[in-house]
């Protein structure tokens, strides 16, 4: 791809049309400037595309690529690395509560598949909530 549409970026970075407008919106994709009234995309701005991609499978918010991308024209490892370390922690708590909510889980269906009289562990569990 040396230059494309919006709509050959969008496909080359596995993404809608409306996303890469939605990233232009947010700041953290350019708009380039109109020839003949058909906008180009370069190289840059698939990368960039991908970038955002990325750091979004990461578990990054678009706040935070848009900090990772000014980190990343600016070159300032120690601040990309602390962003970093604050999403390992951000995830380490989302897994902790995960894997609370997953053992909660096993113990009702354990229960349920006992079986027995009355209503069921699982469904009680939830009324009760």
């Amino acid at each position: 791809m040396k230059t494309a549409t919006i709509g050959g970026l969008a496909r080359a970075g596995g993404v809608g049309v409306e996303t890469v407008r939605y990233y232009q919106r947010r700041g953290l994709m350019p708009t380039p400037v109109s020839a003949q009234g058909v906008r180009r995309y370069a190289m840059d701005d698939l990368r960039r595309l991908r970038f955002i991609r990325s750091a979004q499978a990461a578990g990054f918010t678009l706040e935070g690529i848009g900090a990772l991308l000014a980190l990343d024209a600016a070159d300032d490892r120690p601040r990309a690395r602390e962003l970093a370390k604050e999403r390992i922690a951000a995830l380490d708590e989302r897994i902790a509560e995960l894997q609370t909510a997953r053992n909660a889980l096993s113990r009702l269906a354990a229960a349920c598949a006992m079986g027995g009289a009355g209503p069921c562990p699982i469904l009680s569990a939830f009324e009760d909530a």
